[in-house]
């Protein structure tokens, strides 16, 4: 029996010590994140302090929100804080109600659908500095939601077509489009996602402004990502809604009509945060500024790439982007 006792007590001391010895190793994955993380100790993000900090970050539904919502998410939890996932939240106005209502305390808005749609301005400002210090400017005070610092690419809407389309129709630009769709209005088709058929920055918007009406049945609303393929194979549109930092445009060959009246506005991403959470935790603040500094037109498109061209998943194209740039390890 004393031998059994001893047996057991030089068990018990053995998993102990293997324990700790598991422990003192981190966890760490292959990738250089912990096992059950998005990224491990370590990076430039590790000398903020969010620790205590319960935060819940959502984003829109196409891939550039997914991914601006992991990078975040991934950003507050290397700072320490536990992060409640909410992105994917499908149409602009659903994710502002969240925020305004306090579901959730984060997420990326771009400043024309933050002037016109949200704070609802009928005509944007066209110098991005300028529309994003007055939509910054105007929600804090009408709203209590601060606009960090913005990022350094513009993802503003476009129509865009296939190289093969502008060689057969020779349209150009907007206004090419608006003659081309008088003088044919059979193949003047266009796709588009039902929030830009709906929006004023949207199709309406541009009709209004080049002067061009699409006949009901030439309008096909789709899925966002259908729009590529479609436009590429010229079926069922040869024209198509697309956002300039979208990696398959590239890709397929697509070509983007160029805005010669500069109709659409400026959509400069930056990371919308309620007050409350901005005062309760400051280091959100200067996080997201380190975040919006890092990103570029090149770099986002890119990134939008690699989850819609190579087929990688928002959550590790994130963490790879954030240990690439020293943010984690």
């Amino acid at each position: 029996m004393t031998f059994l006792l001893e047996h057991r007590k030089r068990l018990v001391a053995l998993v102990a010590v293997l324990m700790v010895f598991a422990a003192a190793c981190g966890g760490d994955d292959e990738n250089g994140g912990s096992a059950g993380g998005a990224g491990g100790a370590g990076g430039s993000l590790s000398e903020y302090d969010l620790s205590g900090a319960e935060l819940t970050v959502g984003s829109k539904e196409f891939t550039e929100q997914l991914i601006l919502g992991q990078i975040t998410i991934q950003a507050l939890e290397a700072a320490g804080a536990t992060v409640d996932d909410q992105t994917g939240l499908v149409g602009s106005n659903v994710v502002r109600e969240a925020l305004t209502s306090g579901e959730i305390d984060m997420y990326w808005e771009y400043t024309g659908t933050g002037w016109i749609t949200h704070l609802g301005h009928a005509d944007a400002i066209p110098d991005d500095q300028e529309q994003y210090e007055a939509v910054a400017e105007e929600d804090l005070e009408s709203n209590g939601i601060e606009w960090l610092e913005p990022a350094g690419f513009n993802n503003t809407y476009a129509i865009a077509t296939s190289e093969e389309a502008i060689e057969e129709l020779g349209v150009e630009t907007l206004t090419d489009f608006s003659e081309f769709a008088a003088s044919n209005p059979d193949e003047a088709t266009l796709c588009a996602a039902s929030e830009f058929l709906n929006r004023n920055d949207g199709l309406p918007g541009l009709a209004e402004a080049y002067g061009f009406d699409i006949p009901e049945e030439n309008i096909a609303e789709v899925e966002f990502g259908v729009i590529f393929p479609s436009v590429d194979k010229g079926d069922p549109c040869n024209f198509g809604e697309v956002f300039a930092t979208d990696g398959r445009m590239a890709a397929l060959g697509l070509t983007v009509l160029e805005d010669d009246k500069n109709f659409f506005p400026g959509y400069v991403p930056a990371l919308n945060v309620n007050e409350a959470v901005v005062e309760e935790n400051p280091d959100v603040e200067q996080i997201g500024a380190d975040l919006a500094a890092a990103l570029d037109t090149e770099t986002m498109t890119q990134l939008n790439a690699q989850v819609d061209v190579d087929g990688g998943f928002p959550e590790q194209v994130a963490q790879e982007w954030l240990i690439s740039e020293g943010f984690i390890e």
